[in-house]
């Protein structure tokens, strides 16, 4: 048996985040991991995620600008530009409580006619006006990883069994041996319910959503982000180091079991970007050039689930839009770990709102 003050479940973004955050704060933290980082099933994979204060919710805009100056200490920290800032052009009709909120916020914002849009971005084409958001940019999702995982002790390829808070002590069974820690911390994706205490239910779905890459018209790639709302939501980013766009659907994939999914390319979904390509992206040559399968763990409400219950502290839910808040989340995993008052009221992402049994 090994003994630690805390054990984290799962090596993706949310568990590195957060043993990173008590690592930071002195503690001897293992992370477990059941295949390894970044791997092919992980919600965490790839190559980017969009980072934006863009939302309609307030607190959400703050924990973004939270978690942006959380990202540049970390990029001085290890000397690796891991966000790099493109700008967003945010379309449809949810536009316009974006714009109240970001301006509420002190966040820098632009309103655009169609016109104006047209003339600075000519790789995207707008029915009407948008809204410019400056700050927005690109995180190299696969750096982050890598540099969220420096110093920590990460046991690849060992699996989770079982997870028992016994009153004193939490009990880790693995596929490697049993860990004792004063709190376990599970984040990991739609297995975390699997392995919380029985008497926790966390209401999460599991969706399998698809990507497609596509290449600028000609030249090199200068766009910015896109982030399009409406029955389908859609977004777009520039990837640089592969010169090419990815392009996804927002929450349109189907409900699976992560256990046996499927991960080949759905074609109608890879027809639907393409379309959309040719519509919305006349900068981009509509013909796919790669694709990939990323796997969504959601709430039916979109908000995250952090909460503690005994020894044990949940982080899951992510919903798709976790990314971009990474290591501020895992500074809110480690305060709920410590039991420290966290600069985010978290009542609003307790699992009893989901259901609790």
């Amino acid at each position: 048996m090994v003994n630690v003050d805390v054990v984290v479940i799962g090596g993706g973004l949310l568990g590195l985040a957060a043993a990173r955050a008590l690592d930071r704060r002195g503690r001897e933290v293992v992370v477990l991991e059941a295949a390894g980082v970044g791997h092919e099933r992980s919600g965490s994979k790839g190559d980017a995620r969009i980072f934006r204060l863009g939302y309609t919710d307030p607190l959400y805009v703050q924990m973004a600008q939270q978690a942006e100056r959380l990202w540049r200490e970390l990029e001085a920290e290890t000397g690796v530009e891991l966000l790099r800032t493109t700008g967003q052009l945010t379309l449809g009709p949810g536009r316009d409580s974006v714009l109240t909120t970001l301006r509420a916020a002190g966040a820098p914002v632009e309103e655009l006619t169609a016109e104006e849009a047209a003339e600075r971005f000519p790789g995207v084409r707008a029915d009407g006006s948008v809204i410019f958001e400056p700050a927005s940019g690109v995180l190299a999702a696969d750096r982050a990883l890598i540099a969220l995982r420096r110093r920590l002790t990460v046991h690849e390829h060992v699996a989770a069994r079982a997870v028992r808070d016994e009153g004193d002590r939490v009990m880790v069974e693995t596929t490697a041996g049993t860990w004792s820690a004063a709190v376990a911390i599970i984040c990991a994706g739609p297995a975390t319910s699997m392995l919380a205490s029985p008497s926790v239910w966390l209401s999460t779905s599991a969706t399998l959503e698809q990507v497609g890459y596509y290449a600028p018209v000609d030249g090199p790639l200068d766009m910015p982000i896109v982030v399009a709302d409406g029955p389908r939501p859609l977004y777009g980013l520039p990837v640089a180091a592969r010169g090419w766009y990815k392009l996804g659907l927002h929450q349109a994939g189907p409900v699976v079991d992560p256990a046996s999914a499927d991960y080949r390319d759905d074609p109608g979904l890879l027809s639907e970007l393409t379309a959309l390509t040719e519509d919305l992206l006349p900068g981009l040559s509509p013909v796919l050039v790669d694709s990939l399968r990323c796997l969504y763990d959601s709430t039916a409400d979109d908000d995250f689930i952090l909460d503690r219950h005994g020894r044990i502290v949940l982080g899951a839910g992510t919903s798709g839009h976790g990314f971009k808040f990474g290591p501020l989340l895992g500074e809110l995993l480690a305060d709920l770990a410590l039991d420290v008052e966290p600069p985010v009221p978290l009542q609003r992402f307790a699992a009893s709102r989901l259901g609790l049994r």
